[in-house]
Order: structure tokens, then sequence, then C-alpha cells
């Protein structure tokens, strides 16, 4: 059975430092300088979150996290992003979320940004030393607004919408299975297997008895409808957590703004891991701890254990930590291995 990867939300928080065990961190803050604190249900402090959790050195720096590198491909080529939005979208939807691949490689951007974070993903190397592409492009589009798989789809079924897009008998995607990345979005009307369990996105390759090609894809839905308060924290509060209030999105769509930190979480452990045998902790290569997953919930200086550390508020009142092309984002942080601890461009000490 293949191995998909989730972005998750476990019932039980554990230390950011104890991510390699299998136990994801799943994303979210509070606006600067209020802490903000990952709404677990059933939240229950065990002893190891006593332990650790008042730590907040290195935002989650650990002698225990082993990431290596097991000798596979990663994405070194300039990287084109393929979106294919299923379902209906509107046009400003559509547009936050191009603003957001597209400031990847926008390095006149005002700092702390999009591509400052990039940057950390960029330190990452194959066998022959090459890193990660600085170079991220918005690649051609496909729209599927008719739900052609229908509006509930299993994991085999994403596969076959990006068949059906880099199949199609008008326009359809250029293959590029070095270095392109196919972005499957999907609307909030559309229920994907495990969604809003403990999966907000997943990312793997495709298989060749399906799509005809292996090419690496991610799969982030729009939660908007659906469950907000497990996939849009914090501009949207779960049912569980009477008495919090939910922030300001940067970009007026709770829904959109949600999927940000989950596109950059696929995009990064993507390029880093696209067949799953290049960079992961842990031993287990069917269920390997990536690059992002070390940092779920990591989104300022402090983060660690439940707290999720130092966000800003622009004029407006809108939490963010990053800027990117004409606008602002909320995205974690990502594992810097040659630190050994999660960065991010919003770090207070740079």
């Amino acid at each position: 059975m293949p191995h998909y990867y989730l972005h998750r939300r476990p019932v039980t928080p554990v230390p950011a430092i104890f991510c390699f065990l299998g136990v994801f961190l799943f994303f979210f803050l509070g606006p600067l300088p209020v802490n903000g604190w990952r709404p677990w249900p059933n939240q229950k402090p065990n002893a190891t979150e006593l332990i650790y959790g008042g730590s907040k050195k290195y935002e989650g720096s650990s002698e225990f996290v082993h990431l290596k590198y097991h000798m596979g491909p990663v994405l070194t080529a300039n990287i084109t992003v393929y979106p294919i939005w299923y379902g209906r979208w509107g046009k400003s939807q559509k547009r936050i979320i191009r603003d957001f691949i597209s400031s990847f490689s926008a390095y006149d951007s005002k700092p702390p940004s999009v591509a400052g974070w990039w940057k950390t993903v960029q330190l990452y190397t194959d066998q022959t030393g090459a890193n990660i592409s600085r170079n991220v492009h918005l690649g051609e589009e496909k729209n599927d607004r008719f739900y052609s798989h229908g509006k509930s789809l299993t994991r085999l079924t994403v596969q076959s919408v990006i068949k059906s897009a880099v199949t199609a008998r008008t326009r359809p995607l250029p293959l590029n299975p070095k270095s392109g990345v196919y972005l499957l979005l999907t609307s909030d009307d559309v229920y994907v297997q495990d969604f809003c369990q403990n999966v907000c996105g997943f990312h793997y390759f495709t298989f060749p008895s399906i799509v005809g090609y292996t090419l690496p894809y991610a799969w982030v839905g729009n939660s908007a409808k659906l469950c907000p308060g497990t996939c849009a924290y914090p501009f949207s509060v779960p049912n569980y957590m009477p008495g919090f209030k939910a922030v300001k999105s940067p970009n007026n769509d709770v829904g959109v703004d949600g999927m940000i930190s989950v596109i950059a979480h696929e995009i990064a452990e993507l390029s880093t891991n696209p067949l799953v045998n290049a960079w992961y902790a842990g031993q287990d290569p069917s269920f390997p701890v990536e690059i992002a997953d070390l940092c779920e919930g990591i989104y300022g200086t402090g983060g660690g254990g439940s707290y999720t550390g130092q966000m800003m508020n622009d004029k407006e009142g809108a939490t963010y930590n990053m800027n990117g092309l004409r606008r602002k984002f909320l995205v974690q942080w990502v594992w810097n291995h040659i630190l050994n601890y999660c960065t991010g461009p919003n770090a207070l000490d740079q």
C-alpha cells in the first residue's frame, strides 16, 4: 500500500522535538504578541510536555532529530507548479494562491518574505551536491469546474483527476516528471479521503498504472465549509475551544488563507523528497518524517512544544508572518538540517 504524506493533526500535544516519533504537530498561532496554542481536542498534558514544553530554545531544536539523506533525487531544476482547480473557485481565491506560489522566487519582496522562507528549503541537496532550485514558477493551469470525478474523492481518484489534466484533449498540462509539481486544489464543497479527520493535504507521486507517468503531486483542500476549525485555524476556531477567538486572516478568505501553509508544507516536502527516497527522518521509509513535519505548529521565534511562536499583525489587525507578492501570508517554518532546528525568515534574531 503506498504511503501518502499527511498534513496531520494529532489529538494530544507533544514537544516539537519528538516529531521524529511520528507524532505530527499542526500549525497554529495567535496574533503578536499574544501566545498561540494549538487547539487539540481532548487535550491532556503528558509527562514529556511538562518536561519540555517550557523550553523555547531554537524553535524546536533537538539532538534527537536525525534527518538523513537517502540518496534519492530532489527537485534541483527550475520548479514549475501546475495548479489543478477542482470544483468551483472564485477569481479572488485563485489570485491569492497564484500570488503565493509566485512569491517563492520574489526575492525583492519586503522581509520577512516567502522567498526568505524558501531559502531554507534550497539548502537541501542531491547526491551530486546540487541544491533545491531557487526558481519556483507558476505554470499552466487546468480547471475542472464540473467535478469530473464527483465531489467525494479517494486517494487513488486524486491520481485519476491528475491523469485527466495531463491527457485532456484541449490544453492538457505538460508532462514534467523531473521538475514539475502538480498541485490539485479542491474547492470547499469537495471531500477527499480522510480530509478533516487528520489530513488537510498530502503529497506523493502518480502511478504509471493509473496516470501513465510518475509525476510528483500534492493535494490540498479548502476546508471553509467542511472543517475550518481543523484546517484553517487560527482563522477559525473549533467548537471544542470555547472562549477562544479566531484571528483575522490576511487575505480575507478563511479557507484559502488556511490552505496557504498547507500548500507551503507540501511543496517543501515534495521538493526535498519527491519519490520517497531522499530527505526524511525516522527508520521506517513507509512513514517518514519530513522537513515540514518536524516544524508543524511553529510560526515564529519561541515556537516549540505547544507554543507556536511570535507572529505579526498588520494595520488592519490581520495575523501573518511573511510578505509575498502584493500580499501577506501565514506560513509554518521548516527544518534546517545544517543548524538542526526549525527556521523562518521572521525569526527575531535575524
